[in-house]
């Protein structure tokens, strides 16, 4: 069968899209662009705030119009999911199946539950090595942890993704030796928080060790980072991109407010 995608949202967002179009390219799916010509349209939705919620809303409505033609199956995954599974169920019979951000570790077998068994056994994990870059030949985005600590009180992502969880710097090289050899030539480093990564498992920051890393595999010609907190930019990390060719010479910093008492309300340091 054809199966169409049409990712809403962040990077982050859509790299697991690329990783959903990976699973269905390992079960010999055929992959197309435009809906009208798919039998399966998966939809990876964002839940973050009104208008996101909005979008993702009109967007099945629009996706399910295809139904009447050739469309047999209306899959819907993502953050929107995670938050309001329930209530969409009994508010959009029109589609298929529901998948939250949280139950994606049996992804293939509740897809499987509504289009049938497929003849070829899969891993039920979406993989970061299997995915299909979807942003062109020359950059592609390296997710390096998933989920937040910071707990600002008007984000929901912590309610989301969960805690935050970083990747082991030698699976995230992996990665980008692969992403290497497909001829990217730019990796986006990307995290809700790229500056806390590896504290949760290396007990402390490790962003500027991995960067440096990066910057040795053959091929890579431009590194950058996004979101990284500025209370965890630290003297190293500084020295880092300071000293590396590779490096984009910016901070993607998410400043938010000027005023203190603003701050202290969002929990911002």
């Amino acid at each position: 069968m054809n199966v169409g995608f049409v990712s809403l949202g962040c990077s982050k967002n859509l790299l697991d899209t690329e990783m959903v179009i990976g699973l269905f390219r390992r079960n010999h799916f055929n992959i197309v662009n435009d809906p009208a010509n798919a039998d399966i349209i998966v939809i990876n939705t964002c839940g973050f705030i009104g208008p996101a919620k909005e979008e993702a809303v009109n967007t099945i409505l629009e996706m399910a119009e295809f139904k009447k033609q050739k469309c047999k199956y209306l899959i819907v995954m993502g953050c929107l999911i995670e938050r309001y599974k329930e209530e969409l169920k009994k508010e959009m019979p029109e589609v298929d199946l529901f998948i939250k951000f949280s139950e994606y570790n049996s992804f293939w077998s509740q897809v499987e539950s509504v289009i049938g068994k497929c003849e070829v056994d899969t891993n039920e994990n979406l993989d970061f090595l299997d995915r299909v870059v979807t942003t062109g030949e020359n950059f592609a985005y390296l997710r390096i942890g998933e989920g937040c600590d910071n707990n600002c009180t008007y984000c929901a992502i912590p309610n989301i993704r969960g805690r935050y969880i970083s990747r082991k710097i030698e699976d995230v090289l992996d990665e980008a030796k692969m992403l290497a050899n497909m001829g990217i030539k730019e990796l986006i480093v990307i995290a809700q928080d790229t500056t806390k990564y590896g504290i949760d498992i290396y007990g402390e920051p490790k962003l500027a060790e991995l960067l440096e890393k990066l910057c040795k595999i053959d091929g890579i010609e431009w590194i950058r980072f996004l979101y990284s907190y500025p209370e965890s930019i630290t003297d190293e990390l500084i020295s880092v991109v300071k000293n590396n060719d590779k490096i984009c010479k910016y901070f993607d910093i998410p400043i938010q407010h000027y005023s203190d008492i603003i701050l202290k309300r969002m929990a911002r340091t």
